[in-house]
């Protein structure tokens, strides 16, 4: 099966999740969200005060349409950490209240930067 090194978009959101230890699947970006449950996603992972992955999903149709089958998790946003689904905007924040989500994200961040 050749596809010219086309990646399909299973292919693309897998990569995306590899190689990004904090990424964000919102709709719009944290500067300009296009939606409340993104903006208090992006919020609360800003305010964790490390660099954080995102992926615009409006921009990205055919992801939007994808990732929800293969996350096993239907709606948006989703934060994956470390390759694995931590959740919604929920789930997320209730992370971020019980004071869980600061110290994953940092950690996740340490462990990730390059070496010296």
């Amino acid at each position: 099966m050749e596809n010219n090194g086309e990646q399909t978009t299973l292919e693309r959101i897998k990569q995306q999740i590899s190689e990004n230890p904090i990424l964000l699947y919102m709709k719009g970006s944290p500067k300009l969200p296009s939606c409340g449950f993104s903006a208090q996603a992006s919020q609360a992972l800003m305010s964790c005060g490390e660099q954080f992955a995102y992926v615009d999903i409006l921009q990205n149709p055919d992801i939007r349409a994808e990732l929800p089958a293969y996350a096993n998790w239907p709606t948006f946003p989703q934060l994956w950490v470390d390759g694995e689904l931590v959740g919604g905007c929920d789930i997320i924040l209730e992370m971020f209240q019980q004071g869980e989500l600061q110290p994953l994200i940092k950690e996740t961040a340490a462990k990730n930067k390059p070496a010296e």
